[in-house]
């Protein structure tokens, strides 16, 4: 079954269906207010720091924190996410410290990953996080994979993977859509439509009407939700997600959003998008909607708001400085983790180019004010 209607809780004004409200408790609707406001903070304070040659690489997720939150509210921790490059906010509420994640973004000693990713490109093995692949597409059929692997094994898990709009054109999309319906594995497939796959609109990508109606082709279940509405997608996927763990295969979920800044820092979106269709899409801001709705319901203020934006600045200050203080990985770890045991031949070059003398970068610069 496809539902091809877009599925809506709230709307922009922050007015809202009580019959479909999932009531979620105080505390969650809280913090999952909180955990996309810190993502759009940090947002803004890494593209600034990337402009000033501080760190290398950013992937902005303007307008499309309600996806990535929403999404990941539904999973248990035993459960694993496959990510594309643009979903801090799902790490982030399975508990990737935020100090971590800046020290990937600068690629220090702190890093989880050593420096061996590129900037924004973050995983965590604690958190069933797995690290971002380049890659358009590469991380749905892994997920599938995963997913198979837990349903043979007998593992009451669920794999949700997020990708984008363009990612849907590609062969891995087919091939995993195609074997996870097939053997009604426990994955949910998350679209994040934000309308652009770089500078290449949706029309442009596909010709069928919708990205949910695809679902249909492989016979499964394929739902379409307002991206931008946190509460619908949390309602949507928890469905899904249910499903896939009692053993009612995958979903595909088609959340419709907008990109609101540009695809990377090596981007400029001005180049092939109209103002007027970036100033449409603000009006729909997810942030500004599930605030009004958290102030119809008296759980917010504007006091609060102030204190919050006072209370993130301070603390992204605080992470970055302290992640700038922090070294960069030291060259022996070129060659470390690829075995259990060192090969002779692989300690005698490691030897040999740690004896040639460690050479660092240059300290990053004071002359810009956080």
């Amino acid at each position: 079954m496809v539902v091809e209607d877009l599925y809506q809780i709230v709307e922009p004004a922050g007015t809202f269906n009580e019959k479909l409200d999932p009531h979620l408790p105080k505390d969650d609707l809280l913090k999952i207010y909180r955990t996309m406001f810190l993502v759009r903070t940090l947002d803004n304070r890494m593209l600034s720091l990337q402009r000033q040659g501080r760190i290398g690489f950013y992937v902005p997720s303007t307008g499309q924190e309600a996806c990535q939150v929403g999404g990941a509210y539904c999973l248990n921790p035993e459960d694993w996410v496959f990510p594309a490059y643009r979903e801090p906010g799902a790490a982030l509420w399975r508990g990737f410290p935020l100090l971590k994640l800046v020290c990937q973004f600068y690629g220090n000693a702190d890093d989880i990953l050593k420096g061996r990713q590129m900037p924004h490109h973050y995983g965590h093995r604690a958190i069933n996080f797995v690290t971002a692949s380049r890659p358009v597409g590469t991380q749905i059929p892994i997920a599938v994979g995963t997913a198979w692997a837990a349903q043979i094994r007998g593992d009451k898990i669920v794999t949700l993977t997020f990708f984008g709009d363009g990612a849907t054109s590609g062969g891995d999309f087919h091939a995993a859509a195609n074997f996870a319906a097939v053997f009604k594995v426990p994955c949910v497939l998350f679209c994040q439509n934000n309308q652009w796959a770089i500078s290449l609109p949706r029309e442009m990508q596909t010709a069928s009407k919708t990205i949910a109606i695809k679902a249909q082709a492989y016979g499964m279940e394929g739902i379409r939700v307002d991206g931008n509405d946190v509460l619908a997608i949390i309602d949507a996927t928890r469905r899904a997600v249910e499903k896939a763990r009692n053993g009612g295969g995958p979903t595909l979920i088609e959340a419709v959003t907008y990109r609101m800044g540009p695809h990377s820092s090596s981007d400029d979106p001005t180049r092939y998008r109209p103002a007027s269709q970036v100033e449409e899409w603000k009006q729909k801001d997810p942030i500004s909607r599930f605030r009004l709705y958290l102030e119809r319901r008296t759980l917010w203020d504007a006091e609060d708001q102030a204190a919050l934006e006072k209370e993130f600045d301070d603390l992204i200050t605080s992470v970055v400085r302290q992640a700038e203080k922090v070294p960069p990985p030291s060259l022996e770890t070129v060659f470390t983790d690829v075995y259990a045991e060192m090969p002779p031949h692989l300690k005698e070059q490691m030897e040999e180019f740690m004896r040639s003398g460690e050479r660092r970068r240059p300290e990053i610069s004071d002359k810009f004010p956080l």
